[in-house]
């Protein structure tokens, strides 16, 4: 005979929603599964989301959908990390709540075996990008270098050095990032390891280079790496054909990076990576609208595309990213005001956005203020760009210097 539970042995609103939400995706289950005659999905939904407490009966019913004890809805069940990290493996997208029932699991955890450790922190430090803190995001990839180099694993060891690298870039340390991604390389050759994340460690090596000046070495890494992976289709070639597209741009190539972009993102079907299929289209819009002359008409029709997949799983890093280049496609249009708004709007959540999106964002902003009031502070974009050179990001150093000579009366 199923137990009916005491008013003071459950848990309560917030708590019960997000205790049902973690053993359904532990399960893999939509919330359309455990709706029945029993319960609709709306009120699924509401008890999800905390809006509704629980009653007996639609405890009683959950548990036997779920097909677990009436007690895994009780206060004296605490989250485990095993529990936590199961629930954090299925999940998509930035969740808070998730971030921090995790990272009080590892804390609280004894003894863990340093393999669990290694995927907690490697989910922390995804959930941590995904709500755009990269403070805490590094020191996840930090502990990931320091727990591989315990296992002695060497796939663990490349794959550590290339989410470490792969912060530091976006955090516009690109020495850091360059050296990093080098030293993944080198422990991948001597356990002659042939894996993707191999094929990465290349590419973000490429990127760095070419963002500290050396477009010919940057260059040669990229066509080796298209070469390998040449007639080949899926998320591997589609990233080494954005790097060559990127590249390209760089090296003031406008059709050929274009064309390469397009490639790129024929190379991926939506099926594949949802995810980066949304990134190759917020790529290939901030790469049309940097050439010259900017292409504004597939800038517009790229953004448009992303919409829907944003909605479906967008991070807030990803929101800020289309905020940004709708502001850019504003200001190219010579709609000023607009340009403002969205700005203002982008900005607010800046903290998201890679130190390059950050400094072009802030750029913008002063770009738009001469336009709309002749104003602009000459001296924030002198610092931004001795920044950016004393970083080595030459690139963005010279685009900043540009604004400002053309800004000038």
């Amino acid at each position: 005979m199923t137990r009916v539970p005491r008013a003071g042995d459950m848990l309560e609103q917030p708590l019960f929603g997000r205790r049902l939400r973690q053993l359904r995706q532990q399960q893999g289950k939509a919330q359309t599964e455990l709706a029945g005659p029993g319960m609709s999905a709306a009120y699924l939904s509401r008890l999800e989301s905390g809006h509704r407490p629980p009653t007996k009966r639609a405890v009683a019913y959950l548990a036997e959908r779920l097909q677990v004890p009436i007690e895994a809805f009780g206060v004296n069940k605490p989250a485990s990390l095993v529990d936590v990290l199961a629930t954090a493996q299925v999940s998509t997208g930035a969740d808070h709540d998730l971030r921090q029932q995790l990272a009080a699991a590892l804390d609280a955890a004894l003894n863990v075996d340093p393999g669990l450790r290694w995927q907690a922190h490697a989910r922390l430090a995804t959930l941590g990008a995904a709500e755009g803190d990269r403070e805490a995001e590094q020191s996840h990839v930090e502990a990931l270098v320091a727990v591989s180099d315990e296992l002695g694993h060497a796939a663990l060891q490349v794959h550590s050095r290339l989410r470490l690298a792969r912060s530091l870039r976006g955090r516009g340390e690109l020495v850091e990032a360059r050296a990093t991604a080098r030293e993944g390389l080198e422990l991948g050759r001597r356990a002659a390891l042939t894996s993707p994340d191999i094929t990465r460690c290349k590419l973000l090596l490429a990127s760095a280079t070419a963002e500290l000046g050396d477009l010919a070495e940057a260059a040669r890494l990229s066509e080796e790496i298209c070469a390998e992976l040449r007639g080949r289709r899926g998320p591997l070639a589609a990233e080494a054909l954005w790097t060559a597209a990127t590249l390209a741009s760089r090296k003031g190539m406008t059709e050929r990076s274009s064309l390469l972009m397009v490639e790129a993102i024929d190379a991926l079907d939506s099926r594949e990576d949802l995810l980066l299929w949304m990134r190759l289209r917020l790529a290939a819009a901030a790469l049309a609208l940097r050439g010259g002359p900017p292409d504004l008409l597939h800038a517009e029709r790229y953004l448009t595309q992303v919409r829907p997949a944003l909605d479906l799983m967008g991070s807030p890093l990803h929101e800020q990213e289309y905020a940004s280049l709708w502001a850019q496609l504003a200001y190219r249009k010579g709609n000023f005001d607009e340009a403002a708004a969205l700005c203002e709007a982008a900005w607010e959540g800046r903290d998201h956005l890679t130190f390059r999106d950050r400094v072009r964002l802030e750029m913008l902003n002063e770009q738009i203020r001469s336009k709309q009031s002749g104003t602009w502070d000459q001296a924030r974009l002198a610092e931004l760009a001795t920044e950016a050179q004393e970083r080595g990001i030459l690139d963005l150093a010279a685009e900043i210097w540009r604004a400002l000579a053309e800004i000038r009366p």
